[in-house]
């Protein structure tokens, strides 16, 4: 799909990352989770306080994927004390990529990524990491076929459940 833009979320538009952050998650996830647990977690997660404290953070970036004008995916990246398991001054976590379930297939999460690559690239990371549900394989495989490999794990709680989630990182070649 051609003339996808990144753009840099601003403090207007927070209203907006809700939404998108909401509706990418429910389409991903609410399948294969109760409607209690996701009620739970979306609330908590994507209330605009939470967003609102997640922005102002200046170790933390969003960007929206933009198709003509319409935002149809975002990307979080965490740099230093805002990264969510590690806080390693020399790695960049990409905390979330999600896009609309009609743009699935369609490039829109590799060009996510590589503005995580870029920005990751720009820093000096010597890596970029990130967690991924145990039970979502294509976004393993994404990262896979991205030269992600797996080094840990951990809990994640998606409201009352306690999910797995794989740890991946991807060492980045300095310059």
């Amino acid at each position: 799909m051609d003339n996808i833009r990144i753009e840099k979320v601003t403090q207007a538009e927070l209203e907006e990352l809700q939404t998108i952050a909401v509706q990418t998650f429910h389409e991903t996830f609410a399948e294969r989770n109760t409607e209690e647990d996701m009620k739970m977690y979306l609330s908590e997660s994507f209330s605009l306080e939470k967003l609102t404290s997640e922005f102002n953070n200046a170790a933390s970036e969003f960007y929206f994927a933009r198709h003509n004008k319409k935002t149809i995916g975002y990307l979080k990246l965490n740099f230093g004390s805002a990264q969510t398991d590690l806080t390693d001054a020399n790695a960049v976590e990409i905390e979330r990529i999600y896009v609309l379930q009609a743009y699935h297939g369609k490039k829109v999460g590799q060009v996510l990524y590589d503005k995580a690559l870029e920005i990751a690239r720009q820093r000096k990371a010597e890596y970029l990491w990130l967690g991924v549900w145990e039970e979502n394989p294509r976004a393993i495989a994404f990262y896979k076929k991205n030269g992600f490999v797996a080094f840990d794990k951990h809990i994640f709680k998606l409201g009352n459940d306690e999910q797995t989630d794989i740890l991946m990182r991807l060492k980045l070649k300095i310059d």
